[in-house]
């Protein structure tokens, strides 16, 4: 993850790669199986590795002593995250767990090295991509200063959602409380949020993927 936000690739410095870009990092790394609910990494951890998701999808987060959890990103297949300990070389900023039973290429720094020595021109896409970075943190932090709940929630559908056969989908299997732990917000309130744009026809929501059906209201 990137351990930020945001949904293509994560809101990754890697996610102006290509396919090829993506399978080249993965052949330097060791793949390996996991099961549903697997901590794969631990906020305030020590390590050098990043990683790519092969199959299955992960939650980033991070949380406090009491258990309350905010999430930042939900990953899947062709995504990375764990990069930034390749840079800086600090405690893990955000956890990450597996959603489902996934397989995972994990790299080190000193392969992701030789990597960059094979494939010269990632480099110049991960400067690009911490750019875009700063960008939508950026944005982030200007939506939950600035919006009330009901605005946090809309610009995050809007966020989480790409076009399919002509709607707008948000891909994800996400429940009320994911997107409460998205937006720093109450489930009870998401909830009466949701339930409104469905009953008002704004939205659709089958098998907790949400379907957003035009432009939502200005305010709640």
């Amino acid at each position: 993850m990137a351990e930020g936000n945001g949904m293509d690739n994560g809101g990754s410095m890697f996610r102006g790669l290509s396919p090829e870009d993506i399978d080249g990092i993965a052949r330097h790394g060791t793949a390996k199986s996991y099961s549903k609910g697997t901590m794969l990494i631990n906020e305030g951890d020590t390590s050098n590795f990043m990683y790519v998701i092969l199959e299955g999808r992960v939650k980033v987060f991070v949380s406090d002593e009491k258990g309350k959890e905010a999430i930042l990103n939900l990953q899947g297949p062709g995504e990375l995250f764990g990069e930034l300990t390749l840079i800086d070389d600090v405690p893990r900023s955000a956890s990450v767990v597996t959603l489902t039973p996934a397989r995972l290429a994990f790299v080190s720094r000193a392969e992701f090295m030789s990597c960059l020595s094979e494939y010269p021109d990632i480099a110049m896409k991960l400067l690009a991509g911490m750019t875009r970075r700063i960008r939508e943190l950026t944005d982030l932090a200007k939506n939950l200063a600035l919006n009330d709940v009901y605005g946090r929630v809309a610009k995050t559908l809007f966020r989480l959602a790409k076009e399919k056969e002509g709607r707008l989908v948000v891909g994800q299997r996400l429940t009320h409380q994911d997107i409460a732990d998205m937006v720093g917000a109450s489930r009870e309130m998401v909830s009466r949020i949701m339930k409104d744009l469905t009953t008002g026809g704004y939205i659709g929501t089958e098998n907790r993927i949400i379907t957003i059906k035009g432009k939502l209201p200005p305010g709640w």
